[in-house]
C-alpha cells in the first residue's frame, strides 16, 4: 500500500491520499463553518436566535470552545492508539460532530449547551487520527511533507466555502440552517469513510497497542469515576445557582493549562520510551509552546477581528452589505493562492534546521499581521469605518505562517516518538493549540482595558521576539529533535573527511 518514495501532486494522488483528502475537506467544512459565525451568533440577541452574549464574552466563548476541542485531542489521540484504531477513531468522531450540529440547529438554549461540546469532541477525535493515518500511510516518505501542504488546500477549500455558505445562511436567514448544514456535510463525511474503509488495507484497523483486559477495566473505571463526578459538580452548580457561562469559560480556560502539563508530563513518564525518545520530546515542547502562541494569535481572526469587521469596515460592495463573516474566507483564499508555492519550496527551506527556521518565519508573519492590525485600529479610532484592504493584509500574514507553521508541525511530530504513540503525539500538538486557545480566552478581555492598538502591538512584538528566538536557537534545537534518529555510518580506514569538515 505505501512507498517509501511517494510524490503527491495534484495529477497523482492514491486512491488513499484522495480519499484522506476530501473526507479531511468535508469535516473541516463545519468547523470553519462555526468557527466563521460563532462569535456572531453568540453576540446576537436572543431575539434573533443568537445567545445574546456582550461582545466580549462572546470572543472568549470561541477561545473556548476551540481550545476545548484542542485540550480533549490527546484523548481523541489515544482513542485511536489504545482503543478503536486510527480509522475507526475518524468514523466515530464524524458521526459525534454530526450529533453536535444537530443539537446546535435545535432554537433553544440547550442546544447550544450540548453541541457546542459535542462538536468539540468529535473535532477532538477526528483531527489528530486523520493527520496519524497521513503520517502511517507514507510511512517515512520523502514527500510527506509536501504531501502535508496539499492536503491543506483539502482543508482551505472547506475553510473558504464554509463561510462564504454557512455565514450567509447564519446572517441572512437562520442560524439553525447554517448548522444544519453543516450536519449533513459530517454525515457525507462519515459515509465515505464508511465506503473507503478498503483502500487503507490495515493501516489503522486496529490499534497499535491494544488495551489488555486489566486495562479495559481500570480505563472504565476512571471513565465512570470522573464522569460520576462531572455530573454531581454541574448539579451542584446548577442547584446553587451558580452555573452560568462565565463559569464555564473559566473552567475550561484553566483545565487547558492544566492538561497540556499533565499529559505532557504522563506522555514523558511513559516506560515504553527511550532516553532518545525523551531527549526528542524536551526539545519538541520547545515547538509545542511556540505553536502555542502562534495559534493564540491566529485565532483572534474569528474572535476579535470577525467583530472588528463586524462594527469598523466598511462592507459595502457594489451597493450591497456583504456579511462579516465572509472575511473569514480571506484566510483560506490566500492559503489555497499559496500553498502549491509553498508545497515546492519548502521541504527545502533551512535545511537541517528546518523545523526551527520554519518556525521562526511564521511566527514573524503573525506578528506583522498584528503590527499591521495596531495601525488599522488607530486609523478606525476617529469613528470613519476602514477599508476591508487592511483586513485582507492581516489575514495574507496569517495565511503565510500557517501553512508553513502547520505543515511542518505535523510532519515534525511522526519523528518524536515511535508509531505507536502517533494518534497521543498529534493530540499532544493540539493540546498545546488549545493551550493557545484557553490563555487567549483570557488575553481577549485585555481589549477592554487596553487601547486596541497597544494590544495589537504588544502580541505582535512578542511573536516577533520569540520568531527571533526560533532563529538564533535553530540549531541546538534542531540537534536535539533529531536526536537518535540518525546513526552515522562507520568510517572507512584512511577516510579523511571529519565531522566538523562536512
Amino acid at each position: 500500500m505505501r512507498s517509501a518514495d511517494t510524490t503527491i501532486t495534484l495529477r497523482a494522488m492514491p486512491r488513499w491520499y484522495l480519499t484522506l483528502f476530501t473526507s479531511d475537506a468535508l469535516e473541516r467544512f463545519g468547523f470553519y463553518g462555526l468557527q466563521a459565525i460563532l462569535v456572531l451568533y453568540a453576540s446576537a440577541p436572543a431575539s434573533h436566535g443568537g445567545l445574546g452574549l456582550p461582545p466580549t464574552d462572546a470572543a472568549t466563548l470561541f477561545g473556548v470552545w476551540i481550545g476545548f476541542m484542542f485540550m480533549l485531542s490527546i484523548a481523541g489521540g489515544w482513542i485511536g492508539d489504545r482503543l478503536l484504531g486510527n480509522r475507526r477513531a475518524l468514523l466515530v468522531g464524524s458521526v459525534v460532530g454530526m450529533t453536535g450540529y444537530l443539537c446546535l440547529a435545535v432554537p433553544a438554549g440547550w442546544g447550544a449547551a450540548v453541541g457546542l461540546p459535542l462538536v468539540a469532541v468529535g473535532g477532538a477525535i477526528y483531527k489528530p487520527n486523520h493527520q496519524a493515518m497521513i503520517n502511517l500511510m507514507f510511512d517515512g516518505s520523502r514527500g510527506r511533507e509536501a504531501g502535508i501542504s496539499l492536503m491543506y488546500v483539502a482543508t482551505q477549500v472547506s475553510a473558504l466555502a464554509a463561510p462564504l455558505l454557512v455565514g450567509y445562511l447564519g446572517e441572512r436567514v437562520s442560524w439553525s440552517a447554517a448548522f444544519l448544514v453543516a450536519a449533513l456535510v459530517m454525515l457525507a463525511t462519515a459515509i465515505q469513510l464508511r465506503l473507503s474503509a478498503g483502500q487503507f488495507g490495515d493501516v489503522g484497523h486496529r490499534p497499535v497497542r491494544s488495551l489488555t483486559a486489566d486495562e479495559r477495566v481500570t480505563v472504565a473505571r476512571r471513565i465512570g469515576l470522573a464522569g460520576a463526578v462531572v455530573v454531581a459538580a454541574l448539579l451542584a452548580l446548577g442547584l446553587t445557582g451558580l452555573l452560568s457561562v462565565s463559569l464555564a469559560i473559566m473552567l475550561v480556560g484553566v483545565f487547558s493549562v492544566i492538561a497540556p502539563i499533565v499529559c505532557y508530563i504522563a506522555i514523558y513518564r511513559n516506560p515504553a520510551l527511550g532516553a532518545q525518545d525523551r531527549r526528542r520530546l524536551r526539545a519538541f515542547l520547545v515547538v509545542f509552546l511556540g505553536s502555542t502562541l502562534f495559534w493564540m494569535i491566529v485565532a483572534h481572526a474569528a474572535s476579535l477581528l470577525n467583530l472588528f469587521a463586524r462594527d469598523h469596515v466598511d462592507r459595502q460592495v457594489l451597493g450591497m452589505e456583504i456579511p462579516a463573516s465572509w472575511f473569514q474566507a480571506a484566510t483560506p483564499l490566500f492559503i489555497l493562492m499559496l500553498a502549491p508555492l509553498i508545497a515546492v519550496a519548502l521541504p527545502a527551506l533551512g535545511g537541517r534546521n528546518h523545523v526551527p527556521v520554519k518556525f521562526a518565519i511564521g511566527l514573524v508573519l503573525v506578528g506583522t499581521g498584528f503590527l499591521i492590525m495596531s495601525l488599522t485600529t488607530v486609523l478606525a479610532s476617529s469613528g470613519e469605518k476602514v477599508s476591508p484592504l487592511w483586513l485582507a493584509a492581516v489575514y495574507l500574514t496569517h495565511a503565510c505562517g500557517e501553512v508553513i507553521v502547520a505543515a511542518v508541525i505535523i510532519s515534525a511530530v511522526a519523528e518524536i516518538l515511535p508509531s505507536g504513540f502517533m494518534g497521543r503525539t498529534l493530540g499532544l500538538m493540539w493540546l498545546f493549540a488549545g493551550l493557545g486557545g484557553g490563555l487567549g480566552s483570557g488575553v481577549v478581555r485585555l481589549a477592554e482595558v487596553i487601547p486596541e492598538p497597544l494590544y495589537y502591538l504588544g502580541l505582535g512584538g512578542v511573536a516577533m521576539v520569540c520568531g527571533l528566538a526560533f532563529a538564533l536557537g535553530r540549531r541546538p534545537l534542531a540537534n536535539g529533535l533529531t536526536a537518535g534518529l540518525h546513526t552515522p555510518a562507520p568510517q572507512a580506514a584512511g577516510d579523511a573527511v571529519t565531522e566538523g569538515s562536512r
